[in-house]
């Protein structure tokens, strides 16, 4: 230690110099809530990746049928159970695109060249000679309609009854979800066949059968957030300020659920879109000459050994769709939930 004097002066006890322009500078941007939220869903490769896919598929569905020269419902005896055929692919042997088939013996076959068929049909056609590719994307077409209808349904129908039933509460409360227990004790399939029977298969009554019980969960979460919201301060305040009940359900307290709203729609379409063609499968979806998955498959499934690709490309077709949306909700859940930390 060395025993220099330290001379301490009055300049070291000076305030440093701050620039006041700068005092108050924001280093980044300040971002919304939704703004944040898609931040974190880029981060998602799968839900990126995903919500391209859905895009492509939606877009699809009203373009598919629009680029190939045949109708969905045109029917041409003579082409009957064509396989798939591309042109530039049909000479790619390992593609499953250049129109042959396989014999009971094992031994395949140009479908096209046999039959003298001089066209090209790219998921091949069905029993009736109907284009598969024009029925595909009408079927899916029709799938996500139904899909998206049922959902928006739900969503008014249990948004409404779930912020009512939990804001009014008491006896109110209660009866309104007595009513809610006794939709959910009877058995889905059960009321959605009996509506089909009742109203005859079709786009209109499958929407309403899908809308019967699907609202419930719905009503149930809202519930949940608009019980946990009513002692809030921002409540408390729009009580005070002289707020009317239904502006403080539907101006304050519903915006702060658009997340959970959002992912639960997003959940709920891919149940339908299930829901939709298992009942197709069973017989009691839409009926000739219109399309959905689940007909597609329906018809497939009946000549599945024989013409496989019949069944596997609407399968598929509902496979990506279902774990598409999935993985977008799944995106939407981390994004749009607060208690998420990177």
């Amino acid at each position: 230690m060395s025993n220099k004097e330290i001379i301490i002066s009055k300049d070291m006890f000076a305030p440093a110099h701050v620039d006041p322009s700068k005092s108050e500078k924001i280093s980044k941007p300040s971002l919304s809530f939704w703004q944040d939220a898609w931040m974190r869903v880029r981060k998602n490769r799968g839900a990126v990746i995903s919500l391209v896919v859905l895009v492509i598929l939606i877009l699809m569905a009203f373009i598919g049928p629009l680029i190939t020269p045949y109708a969905y419902d045109t029917q041409t005896t003579k082409h009957n159970n064509l396989p798939p055929r591309i042109q530039g692919l049909e000479n790619v042997h390992w593609l499953p695109f250049d129109g042959t088939l396989t014999r009971r013996d094992g031994t395949e076959y140009n479908a096209y060249e046999v039959r003298k068929v001089d066209a090209y049909y790219w998921f091949g056609t069905d029993n009736l000679g109907r284009d598969l590719f024009a029925r595909v994307w009408k079927g899916t077409q029709v799938s996500l309609f139904i899909a998206f209808m049922a959902a928006l349904i739900d969503m008014l129908i249990g948004v409404t009854y779930g912020a009512v039933s939990g804001y009014l509460g008491g006896k109110v409360d209660g009866f309104m979800q007595r009513i809610i227990e006794v939709i959910v004790g009877i058995p889905n399939l059960i009321v959605v066949v009996l509506m089909i029977l009742v109203l005859k298969p079709g786009i209109i009554p499958i929407i309403i059968a899908l809308t019967i019980t699907g609202w419930t969960s719905m009503a149930r979460v809202v519930r949940a957030q608009v019980l946990k919201f009513k002692g809030q301060e921002f409540v408390l305040a729009a009580k005070t300020l002289g707020a009317s009940d239904s502006s403080i359900i539907f101006k304050h307290m519903i915006p702060n659920m658009f997340g959970v709203i959002i992912i639960n729609t997003m959940f709920s379409i891919p149940n339908a879109i299930f829901f939709e063609a298992f009942l197709s499968f069973i017989g009691l979806g839409l009926q000739e000459p219109n399309a959905s998955l689940g007909t597609l498959v329906n018809e497939g499934y009946k000549a599945m050994i024989a013409f496989p690709y019949q069944m596997i490309i609407p399968s598929l077709m509902i496979a990506l769709i279902m774990v598409c949306f999935n993985l977008v909700a799944d995106g939407l859940r981390d994004a749009l939930d607060p208690k998420m930390r990177d």
